[in-house]
């Protein structure tokens, strides 16, 4: 039985998608696949950064286009 209190989930009320980029650390050759969907990208950029802060990238959903990235360009 579903818990009253959690409302239903509609993944189509997230709009922006958190990429960890381990290709940036030469830990894979696979595409990345998102880690964690956002409503808002503020949050987003909060999550990738306390998670990956040297590789991650925000990515809106509805445009395609990268939102955020994070600035450290040397390994």
């Amino acid at each position: 039985m579903a818990d009253s209190r959690l409302a239903p989930t509609n993944p189509t009320d997230y709009r922006f998608a958190v990429h960890c980029c381990a290709h940036k650390w030469d830990l894979t050759d696979k595409p990345d696949r998102a880690v964690a969907l956002f409503e808002h990208v503020a949050v987003a950029k909060r999550f990738g950064g306390l998670m990956w802060p040297d590789t991650f990238e925000v990515i809106d959903l509805i445009t395609g286009e990268k939102v955020w990235a994070s600035t450290r360009t040397t390994f």
